[in-house]
């Protein structure tokens, strides 16, 4: 059955997705609710996170550090899903959560750290080429995202592509100059369907300019505008498709050394800016 054919009967066709919405009111449901009662049940102390926190979807930066012994789980994060590791870059505390993979996992887990403290969240995410700007591996700043998934249409109402926050255009622009390794800026295709990634979905991928495909950035990033929080989303590009051979290489350390090294400059620019304590996003709605 091909787009456009239904077979809805005598109804009308709906798309619960895009109905219901009333993007001012709160949510019945809270991050700082869930969040207690599971200390609660656990008997946890409440605990801060770390200010700069990362989303790992592949784990590989978590699998890097444990190997050397250089993370430390935190066991007073009260969340039921994930696991936080604690390590020190450059003497200063990062927390990081590995494996919430895909966009609805990912805001899950991001409201849980901006309600327990976090004050500026990464997630470097490995993502599918689009259009062949190099040979991979290699990162992609993720300036904007196609929605083609579901958790941006709770926060947002429809558009086609939702923003990094401009706030952050000076702070990504210090990050893009002082990595080491050469970094992509442009947009994203952001899908919770990586399996149907059809022919006709990656020419209108590449029609619009895109540089890769991924399962986070833009329901990441209507979380951040709706909720005022900063997040930076950053692709590590390691397959093409349509190509034979070895693909789905990351690199040294399946990408955490690169990867770290990222977080590392990513971790300094912010705190230069002098934003630990709210920066460009001090005063703004919560």
């Amino acid at each position: 059955m091909k787009s456009g054919q239904h077979d809805t009967g005598s109804q009308p066709l709906r798309a619960p997705l895009l109905e219901n919405k009333d993007y001012e009111s709160p949510s019945v449901f809270s991050p700082h609710k869930l969040l207690d009662n599971a200390r609660r049940q656990r008997q946890l102390a409440e605990e801060p996170v770390p200010s700069v926190c990362v989303l790992d979807p592949d784990g590989d930066i978590v699998r890097h550090l444990t190997r050397r012994g250089m993370a430390q789980r935190v066991h007073s994060w009260a969340c039921y899903h994930t696991e936080l590791h604690r390590f020190l870059l450059d003497g200063a505390p990062i927390g990081v959560i590995p494996c919430a993979v895909g966009g609805a996992f990912a805001v899950l887990v991001a409201e849980q750290l901006f309600t327990s403290g976090c004050e500026i969240l990464v997630s470097i995410t490995s993502a599918g080429r689009i259009l062949p700007v190099r040979r991979p591996p290699y990162f992609v700043l993720i300036e904007k995202a196609l929605r083609d998934e579901g958790t941006s249409y709770h926060y947002l109402p429809p558009s086609t592509y939702v923003e990094i926050d401009p706030a952050l255009s000076a702070f990504t622009g210090d990050v893009v100059r002082r990595a080491s390794t050469p970094i992509e800026r442009g947009a994203a295709w952001t899908t919770d369907a990586p399996f149907r990634e059809t022919e006709a979905a990656v020419a209108f991928a590449e029609a619009e300019g895109i540089l890769a495909v991924e399962m986070e950035a833009a329901s990441l990033y209507a979380f951040a505008q709706a909720r005022q929080k900063p997040v930076l989303c950053f692709a590590l590009v390691t397959n093409q498709p349509s190509e034979t051979g070895n693909d789905f290489e990351k690199g040294e350390g399946d990408g955490s050394i690169a990867s770290l090294e990222l977080l590392r400059v990513a971790a300094y620019c912010w705190r230069e800016r002098g934003n630990p304590g709210g920066g460009n996003f001090e005063g703004r709605s919560r």
